[in-house]
């Protein structure tokens, strides 16, 4: 089975699937995981060291969880809003159509953050429904982008998919977020790895489980 995790900037896929990467590369699934901004540029300009410096740590990230591919976008990093809706949602296709996956993950349509948004949407459009296409999109949650969105009850981030994990699966989650070192915080932000294990515990919790990790269930394709 093919996996595709698409990720606005480099840790969202971490933050918000890590544990379910490492579990279906465990399992013998290829993941696949599809940055899609540079994501680097609102905070470094024009900056090449900084932007290579990312997508190293990105590649390490995800290497710790088995990932096959990492691809990079090179949309401008916070900056999705100017971009228009048909390069978006053409990037994504182009992706999508090379790697062919059978599950699909990405943002939640609901983030704080306007990227994130964005990329749902375009998302939806390259999955439209063909017959040899994506079988299942799942939305993720992003720790301090989800549960700092809109209030709007349409917004809300209500899982109806679990996935239970292991304690390896969780552990090599924390370490694979490690590599984003520019990104975590100290605890008690929900960047840290403290909140990162506290939220696995929880969403464990509501499945009667150690870990897990919780989605949206967008489309089922039988």
């Amino acid at each position: 089975m093919r996996i595709l995790v698409i990720a606005a900037h480099p840790d969202d896929e971490i933050l918000g699937c890590g544990g379910t990467i490492n579990s279906y590369s465990r399992q013998g699934h290829e993941v696949y995981v599809y940055i899609v901004t540079d994501g680097s540029s609102a905070q470094y300009p024009n900056d090449i060291k900084k932007l290579n410096s990312k997508r190293r740590e990105a590649v390490e990230a995800n290497k710790k969880l088995g990932v096959k591919k990492v691809i990079f976008g090179n949309l401008p990093d916070m900056k999705l809003d100017t971009v228009s809706h048909i390069n978006l949602n053409g990037e994504i296709f182009k992706v999508v159509n090379e790697i062919r996956p059978d599950i699909v993950f990405t943002q939640h349509y609901g983030d704080v953050n306007k990227d994130h948004k964005l990329v749902f949407e375009a998302t939806l459009v390259a999955c439209r429904p063909t017959e040899n296409g994506v079988k299942k999109i799942y939305s993720y949650e992003t720790l301090s982008s989800t549960e700092w969105g809109n209030t709007n009850s349409s917004d809300f981030f209500i899982p109806n998919t679990y996935v239970r994990l292991t304690g390896e699966d969780i552990l090599n989650k924390k370490e694979a977020m490690n590599f984003y070192q520019t990104e975590l915080r100290d605890y008690p932000h929900p960047r840290s790895l403290e909140a990162i294990e506290n939220l696995a515990k929880y969403r464990g919790n509501q499945v009667i489980a150690s870990y897990a990790e919780s989605f949206i269930l967008i489309r089922e394709i039988k």
